[in-house]
C-alpha cells in the first residue's frame, strides 16, 4: 500500500528475496507500455517517448521505474497495472 503523501513510487529490479529481476530490460518494457498515460492524454507520437508519470531509472546498478503518484488520480487503472506487476513479481517497492 503507497501512503497518501507519497509523490513518487520507486519499483525496484530487486525481488524481496534479493534476487535480480529479469528480463534485464523489464523496466523499459514497462514504461513503454505506460508512455501513453501522461498528462493531457495520449497524442499522436506519444508511444516514441516515456510518460513522465512512469520512467525508467538505474539506482545502485540497478533497474526501477519511477511511478509518479499522480497516475494514480489520472489514471487508476494504470496505477493498479504497474502496482500489480510489482505484487505479482515479488518486487520491492519504496516510496519518495
Amino acid at each position: 500500500m503507497v501512503s497518501p503523501s507519497a509523490k513518487e513510487v520507486f519499483i525496484l529490479g530487486v525481488t524481496q528475496n534479493g534476487r535480480t529481476f529479469r528480463p534485464s530490460d523489464w523496466a523499459e518494457r514497462l514504461a513503454g507500455v505506460m508512455s501513453s498515460f501522461r498528462p493531457g492524454g495520449a497524442v499522436p507520437g506519444s508511444h516514441l517517448s516515456y510518460s513522465p508519470w512512469c520512467v525508467p531509472n538505474t539506482i545502485d546498478g540497478n533497474k526501477c521505474v519511477i511511478i509518479h503518484t499522480d497516475l494514480r488520480d489520472a489514471e487508476p487503472m494504470a496505477w493498479d497495472f504497474v502496482m500489480n506487476f510489482a505484487r505479482d513479481n515479488e518486487l520491492k517497492v519504496v516510496e519518495a
